[in-house]
């Protein structure tokens, strides 16, 4: 998926949307290399505008910019930031501000003062 240096994990929905999106732009006989292809971007070069994915996302009531922070707080708290940035192509110091504050205590090995156990 694009210039990301390393290939970053998706979740099953993502992965069926992707899964969608592609057969849909392989019914669309186009030489784009964008994953969404739309009426206007079929016949060219150019990615679907930031409105047509809002648009899709209607639906949802989710704007694009709501799924991307969730996505990438969800990975920056799971995994080490620092891999995070470098897997996606992004500054560490972009990532940083999806850290929380807080971790899960079940997170933690038993026996630590905030551990279960």
């Amino acid at each position: 998926m694009g210039r990301r240096p390393h290939p970053v994990p998706m979740d099953p929905a993502s992965w069926t949307a992707l899964q969608h999106c592609l057969a849909h732009r392989q019914g669309q006989h186009t030489d784009t290399p964008h994953v969404i292809v739309t009426k206007i971007t079929r016949t060219g070069r150019a990615p679907a505008s930031t409105a047509h994915v809002s648009h899709l996302l209607d639906p949802c009531g989710v704007p694009p910019r709501t799924l991307r922070s969730t996505r990438l707080a969800d990975l920056v708290n799971t995994l080490d930031p620092k891999l995070v940035a470098a897997a996606l192509g992004m500054d560490p110091e972009g990532v940083m501000i999806y850290l929380a504050d807080h971790v899960d205590a079940g997170r933690l090995p038993i026996g630590t003062k905030f551990g279960a156990g």
